[in-house]
């Protein structure tokens, strides 16, 4: 009489199964998504995409290559979009974070705060723009906050959103592509300063590369957040350059949320 498997091990066997299954339907759906999406994104950050100098200061690029149809670009290459995205950046903390993150807005600054006010990690100046002929370019000055050293609150450090527009090829056909990129400059974090480099290594600098890259793949939807006051509002005539030296261009009203 032949030996029959165990039920212990059929149980094991089945849940396996099970798993692995559920994994290859978790991975199809993926898929399919990806598919349907009217943009592809590479992630082209550089193999050493934060640096900590000696001084403690931390600057970290995270891009990536947009491929969409020449139609598509076309129609999302206006200057109220550069606006836009720079709200889309801010919301997309807040949803990936599950709310425990929020930005609260102010005339001249924004906060990034953890669950209210007080808890200020961020603050920063208000947004400064560039838009030129295939390129547009928004920045924010850091100022203070919990997660920056006595020595970064001065200003001096700064985040920023860069988007460059490539055409496909003259001779015809292919995709055009967008090249975003995400850089944080002369940031001096608290963590490094109070605990040690590697710490900050391996908790904010890790979680911040995470966000900025799925922020990155978030992009291929070609949907953009819209911005409550819209300066750059086609029909205004925005100039190549224009700070935030009044209200911020992307924020509503003081004190409001996202």
């Amino acid at each position: 009489m032949k030996n029959r498997p165990e039920p212990g091990r059929i149980s094991l066997v089945a849940a396996l199964a099970t798993i692995f299954g559920g994994i290859l339907a978790w991975l199809f759906a993926r898929w399919r998504r990806r598919r349907r999406l009217p943009a592809r994104t590479l992630i082209v950050s550089p193999p050493k995409s934060t640096v900590v100098y000696g001084d403690g200061a931390v600057r970290s690029v995270q891009s990536a290559q947009i491929a969409l149809s020449p139609e598509d670009l076309d129609r999302i290459w206006r200057p109220e979009n550069l606006e836009n995205l720079a709200r889309t950046y801010w919301r997309f903390l807040t949803k990936a974070t599950l709310g425990a993150i929020r930005v609260v807005y102010g005339e001249d600054e924004r906060r990034v705060v953890l669950l209210v006010r007080p808890l200020t990690l961020l603050r920063f100046g208000a947004p400064e723009y560039l838009i030129e002929s295939g390129h547009g370019k928004v920045t924010w000055h850091i100022r203070d906050g919990l997660l920056v050293a006595r020595a970064g609150c001065n200003g001096s450090g700064l985040l920023s959103l860069d988007v460059l527009r490539q055409d496909r090829p003259p001779a015809g056909g292919g995709l055009a592509t967008l090249h975003v990129e995400v850089e944080v400059a002369n940031f001096y974090p608290s963590i490094a300063a109070g605990f040690s480099t590697f710490v900050y290594e391996i908790t904010q600098s890790v979680i911040h590369v995470l966000v900025t890259h799925a922020f990155l793949r978030s992009l291929a939807t070609l949907e953009l957040a819209e911005s409550k006051v819209g300066r750059l509002t086609v029909g205004e005539a925005p100039p190549a350059s224009t700070n935030g030296a009044g209200p911020a261009a992307d924020v509503p009203a003081p004190s409001a949320e996202d």
